[in-house]
């Protein structure tokens, strides 16, 4: 079973997503707080920190402009 970590940006709502993947979740996390850090002032924004097993992806973490959710 393999699991591999991502981390996913989108500018607005419905729209592509720039996305990035990593073995480790440490480097995906720190993608993740990076791009939260450049983008966070956009309300349309979302960051979404993600395991993927099995083709099953599963948010560890989403940013938006209310804050942030931690599964």
């Amino acid at each position: 079973m393999e699991t591999r970590y991502l981390a996913r940006l989108r500018f607005v709502a419905n729209g592509p997503a720039v996305q990035g993947e990593w073995e480790l979740v440490s480097t995906a996390r720190d993608r993740y707080t990076e791009w939260v850090g450049l983008y966070s002032k956009d309300p349309k924004v979302v960051v979404w920190l993600i395991e993927e097993t099995c083709g099953r992806e599963r948010a560890l973490r989403t940013w938006t402009a209310e804050g942030e959710t931690v599964s």
